[in-house]
């Protein structure tokens, strides 16, 4: 233990007693100056003490950064929220390498409105620096947003046409094109004064805000004084424009109740990436949606995550642009200090909670569930990009020391349920792409040893390498013979027919095992009993997704931004989906031919079963009243069936 206290020693670690116990921001920086990392505390003596324990104890990437950095500095700061503005204001201005990496969806267009012009106008656009502007959106496409527009100027005409035409028009005193078309309600169109505009765009803007409810009132009520008083001409365009709210409003369900301002944010993460969904809901409905991507660079918990996200969310936010409401996932160490400064920007209450049950509830798992798919789909553009697959291969073939580029790459996992439904899974990759139709399944001895499942699996598929090539011939009695499909005919018109090598055979440049040193240790012995120990071979752990080799007391690291490690997080979790898929049609199937022992249950009614109770489980804890429940399942049948799963 001596040895390992002695590395974790760094020159630059503050004597006993120098860290003051105040809140405050710390910075670590290299040996040049550059910072690489920012960070705030409660007591920063009790936080910094965490980055100087044994570095043995530290995660991979909390100890790059510690190793490469030269110095630490701190600032004391009168409380934690004033701990939590510097904290951000560094951030912004230094960008330090090792805090997360921000990267913003910008393919979605939103509405803008140029409140800072004589005469704002609306406008699609994906610049979102318009000096100025208030924006909406973000929307999934750019006809929504067209379509949005179309619909609110026929309830608040306000300017459309491009700043060269209203200029032109104002200094010529005649209309603008859109003007004359019906398309553009500014002042070029000389039927407003700009004083009449400007409070037509402010409605616009309220509308957009989440103020419909008055504006539907206020034209409902204008509505039935005009039909009162006989004047149906004003009446109708009253009625058109309601018509036109009420279509701009289902383009956006009400989904919580009509006075809520919030925003929810849901959050996907691994080890290495984030994805943020953003959901902004006003007036009780969603009026726009932000994703964000985010890259890890050392270990940071789920709050701490939560904590950085509203800090950039809201550290340039307009107060109108903070709602009332901030729901989160989880709740970050600091916030009571984060609900102060977010008080404190919006000059208002704001409340920071999770969303425990409910309407609420329920959207916040749909933005979670947004923010694992776009997880998913982060990773997976980044494995099928031709440059970086590339880019993988070779960082690969470098960091793991191989004599060529692993073309055809095969990943195994070993799953079950108890010891029980052991299966286990080959992917495989060829040129940094998934081959499904080269995946194998395979049934395991029931077992809890992981290690010995997977070195029965691998002794089993490398047993096909052993088989002849594409153009070997075997020959019986003199005749070339062999036992596929293609006949040939040789020059002395002998016919002869042609091995075609089975796909399982083809030889892979490098195994890839889910897991660490026991897995990878199982699998090098079985392809050493195997006789080919030229196949590199590698583990990844999940954890920490360390890169273990044979025989190595330590794991490669691979940098977090490397696209070879995004290349083997993917195999990985290929590998796992589909050994769990496999797993799950076995059990169905086991629990299928149980069933067909029961008489009187035909396939049609084991698929209801199923189909009715969701799981196997389920239906081994229903009871015979709950089974009768089904359709064409009396009791005594019901009866039969409980015994059944009973035993």
């Amino acid at each position: 233990m001596a040895s390992r206290e002695r590395v974790s020693h760094l020159p630059y670690r503050p004597k006993p007693g120098e860290i003051p116990t105040n809140p405050g921001v710390y910075r670590f920086r290299d040996a040049e100056g550059r910072v690489l990392y920012v960070g705030k505390a409660k007591n920063l003596r009790a936080r910094l003490s965490n980055y100087f324990a044994p570095l043995y104890s530290l995660h991979e990437r909390t100890r790059r950064m510690v190793t490469t950095a030269a110095s630490v500095e701190w600032t004391v700061v009168p409380s934690d929220v004033d701990s939590l503005q510097l904290e951000y204001m560094w951030i912004k201005e230094f960008d330090p390498p090792f805090n997360v990496r921000y990267r913003d969806d910008k393919s979605y267009p939103f509405m803008a409105i140029t409140l800072a012009d004589e005469a704002p106008r609306v406008i699609v656009t994906r610049n979102p620096k318009i000096r100025g502007a208030k924006y909406f959106g973000p929307y999934p496409k750019v006809w929504a947003v067209h379509d949005t527009i179309d619909l609110m100027i026929k309830v608040f005409p306000i300017r459309t046409c491009s700043d060269a035409s209203y200029k032109k028009a104002m200094q010529s005193g005649r209309p603008c094109f859109p003007g004359q078309i019906g398309r553009c309600g500014g002042p070029c169109s000389m039927k407003v004064t700009i004083a009449e505009h400007r409070a037509m765009v402010d409605d616009f803007v309220a509308f957009m805000s989440g103020g419909d409810q008055r504006f539907t009132k206020a034209l409902t009520a204008r509505m039935m004084e005009a039909s009162a008083a006989m004047d149906y001409e004003a009446a109708a365009r009253y009625r058109d424009k309601l018509q036109a709210i009420d279509a701009v409003l289902g383009k956006s369900a009400l989904v919580l109740p009509a006075d809520t301002d919030a925003d929810l944010f849901g959050i996907a993460e691994d080890e290495l990436a984030a994805t943020v969904q953003h959901f902004v809901v006003r007036g009780g409905r969603v009026r726009g949606v932000r994703a964000t991507t985010i890259e890890k660079e050392i270990d940071i918990s789920g709050a701490e995550l939560v904590d950085q996200v509203l800090q950039r969310t809201y550290g340039d936010a307009a107060a109108a642009d903070i709602p009332r409401q901030v729901l989160v996932p989880e709740l970050p160490d600091d916030a009571e200090q984060l609900e102060a400064w977010l008080r404190e920007r919006r000059g208002r209450p704001v409340s920071l909670q999770v969303a425990q049950r409910g309407p609420k509830s329920d959207l916040l798992k749909t933005a979670t569930l947004n923010a694992q798919q776009a997880l998913m789909l982060h990773k997976t553009r980044r494995t099928s990009d031709y440059v970086a697959r590339s880019q993988a291969l070779t960082d690969l073939q470098e960091a793991l020391g191989l004599a060529e580029a692993p073309l055809r790459i095969e990943c195994y996992d070993v799953s079950h349920l108890a010891g029980t439904n052991v299966v286990a899974s080959m992917v495989v990759f060829e040129d940094g792409l998934p081959r499904k139709d080269q995946y194998r399944s395979f049934g395991v001895a029931e077992t809890t040893d992981d290690t010995d499942s997977l070195y029965q699996v691998l002794t089993r598929r490398l047993a096909y390498l052993d088989r002849p090539d594409d153009d070997e011939r075997e020959t019986v009695g003199g005749a070339i013979v062999a036992d596929a499909e293609s006949p040939e005919a040789t020059a002395e018109g002998e016919v002869v027919t042609t091995r075609k090598r089975p796909r399982f055979a083809y030889r892979p440049q490098l195994l890839v095992v889910d897991g660490g040193q026991p897995q990878v240790a199982a699998a090098a012995r079985a392809l050493a009993d195997a006789g080919h120990e030229e196949i590199a071979l590698c583990g990844i752990a999940k954890r920490l997704e360390e890169v273990w080799l044979p025989g190595e007391d330590y794991p490669v690291i691979l940098p977090r931004t490397s696209e070879a490690l995004y290349l083997l997080q993917r195999l990985r979790d290929e590998a796992h989906r589909f050994a769990i898929t496999h797993q799950r049609k076995r059990r169905k199937r086991d629990i299928s031919s149980v069933l067909t022992e029961v008489p009187g249950l035909g396939e049609a009614r084991i698929k209801a079963l199923l189909r009715h109770f969701g799981s196997v489980t389920a239906l081994k804890n229903a009871t015979p009243e709950e089974i009768t429940a089904l359709p064409g399942i009396g009791p005594t049948l019901a009866e039969a069936i409980h015994a059944r799963l009973s035993r």
